[in-house]
């Protein structure tokens, strides 16, 4: 089983007096062990401060989720993020499950469901394809923000504002697939960029400002 992460840890932005800020991470993948890029991305992303990362395969073999527990861990953070494989154009059933449970009524929506309100969301995505296959005309017909328009909406409708996506395109994981030669390579530099978007204040200082 993998580690869930550190807990939440509650610190300062710079630039915002008096507003605490942290973030929180959502890891979801139906096959974390197997995985060439996530592993690397978890791996990158651990330690850094006011970041608690909440793996949900780890956290929850029996596939039930703590809906107490994940709304309690998403009230203290100022930005959320998904990361998570492409899995049929939509998010893992984890993820899914996750979002089902904590965007309730009473807490993010409906009468005093304000507790997302103002928060921001980052989307950090592998997909097996490459990036010319996202787009009109490509074998899967249409770019990879129209397929996020579900989850940009209902993070829309709870209040939070989804901020660009940060998408790694072509790491195909299924057996018989060919495997790019350079993918160890986009996969380190990917994680670089992950670590220092969580890293930097600034992504968080415009969710908190929305």
């Amino acid at each position: 089983m993998s580690d869930p992460g550190p807990p939440m840890r509650r610190g300062r932005c710079l630039g915002l007096r008096g507003v605490s800020l942290s973030t929180l991470v959502v890891v979801s993948h139906p096959h974390f062990a197997q995985s060439r890029a996530h592993r690397r991305l978890l791996a990158a992303i651990a330690g850094l401060p006011d970041t608690a990362i909440r793996h949900l395969e780890a956290l929850y073999p029996d596939l039930r989720i703590d809906a107490a527990a994940e709304q309690t861990a998403a009230l203290h953070a100022s930005r959320i993020v998904f990361q998570f494989p492409l899995y049929w154009f939509s998010t893992p059933p984890m993820l899914k499950a996750w979002q089902d449970e904590v965007y309730a009524v009473g807490f993010a929506y409906g009468p005093g469901g304000t507790s997302l309100r103002g928060k921001s969301l980052q989307l950090v995505l592998t997909a097996g394809g490459a990036q010319e296959k996202y787009r009109p005309g490509g074998h899967n017909r249409y770019e990879i923000t129209d397929l996020l328009r579900p989850i940009e909406t209902a993070a829309h409708f709870v209040g939070m504002t989804m901020l660009p996506p940060l998408v790694l395109f072509h790491v195909p994981n299924v057996v018989g697939i060919p495997v790019p030669a350079d993918v160890d390579t986009r996969i380190e530099a990917f994680a670089r960029r992950y670590r220092d978007l969580l890293a930097a204040p600034e992504a968080i200082s415009a969710g908190a400002r929305a």
